[in-house]
């Protein structure tokens, strides 16, 4: 049944593009020759802003992080979100030194993955003082029972409270597994029909929602403005469908992503942040840089 639903999300996304966005992969050409409906395309589609996830390049950020910030502003990223490698969210500098380094490279630190089931007063606290927007929970894990979700949720409502008294938001970014049903329910669904949306946002994982088997698109609909943020990683075409690490450069994939960032920017995806874990025959730097290119130069 997965297999079929799949294949009918890949067939359906295919044609949509070729019917919708024939021009995707282009760059912006004379105005002259572009149709009405190609230049509204082109002047909603442009991006200006655009984020990468430090995992990806994760080695590099923990020998040199002031050399990997600087190389990622000027391979053209205006926006990090972070993670915690082991020094804290602020790579062992304290927050406002890290926010300092950010300013002198024109970056804007939006957000950072952290356990926020830990130390979450203070982590908000020194969050918000900087003007982060986010702290996300990037993980829970796969749950025994619907009863843990519904336990998460009530969580999750308690963890928004605390980060926005401190000037920041929450959020709860997805893996696949709170796209498997359980007691005939879908995880995800419980979780944002269970969660207060001014207190909790979400960061929807494009890759894992498709890995899964489900359709980011049809989610991105069915939730306007609950996925603020999204991950954009492609998904190899060389690799099994379910391959937990089958992330190659954006573009290289299967995923319609001209398709799928306009849906998120029709429905209040504010946040677009590259990702990518897996790499082969290609540095995570390079990787980058390649796929900051791609960014650029998307029209959707």
């Amino acid at each position: 049944m997965k297999n079929n639903r799949r294949k009918f999300i890949q067939t359906t996304a295919l044609l949509g593009a070729s019917a919708i966005f024939p021009f995707q992969f282009c760059k912006p050409k004379k105005a002259e020759n572009l149709t009405s409906e190609a230049l509204l395309g082109a002047s909603k589609g442009i991006l200006d802003d655009f984020g990468i996830q430090l995992y990806s390049i994760k080695e590099d950020m923990a020998e040199d992080p002031v050399a990997t910030i600087k190389a990622m502003a000027s391979y053209g990223y205006t926006q990090i979100e972070g993670f915690d490698g082991g020094k804290g969210i602020f790579w062992g500098m304290s927050n406002r030194e890290f926010k300092a380094l950010m300013d002198d490279q024109g970056l804007n630190f939006i957000a950072s993955h952290a356990n926020t089931f830990q130390n979450l007063e203070e982590q908000a606290e020194k969050a918000g003082n900087i003007g982060m927007k986010y702290l996300i929970c990037p993980w829970v894990g796969p749950q025994k029972s619907m009863d843990d979700f519904k336990r998460l949720a009530e969580e999750f409502n308690k963890q928004g409270e605390v980060c926005n008294k401190n000037g920041v938001k929450f959020a709860y970014h997805n893996h696949g597994y709170t796209f498997e049903k359980l007691e005939g329910q879908m995880p995800q669904d419980y979780l944002m029909e269970n969660t207060d949306p001014e207190l909790v946002d979400f960061e929807m994982d494009t890759y894992w929602v498709y890995t899964a088997g489900e359709d980011p698109i049809a989610y991105i609909k069915r939730y306007p403005n609950r996925f603020v943020l999204g991950h954009v990683k492609d998904k190899s075409p060389d690799l099994p469908f379910d391959e937990a690490n089958g992330s190659i450069q954006i573009g290289k994939g299967i995923m319609d992503f001209p398709a799928i960032l306009r849906a998120g920017k029709d429905n209040g995806m504010e946040y677009l942040i590259v990702e990518q874990e897996r790499f082969e025959g290609i540095t995570p730097l390079e990787a980058a840089k390649q796929n900051a290119a791609y960014m650029k130069n998307l029209i959707f």
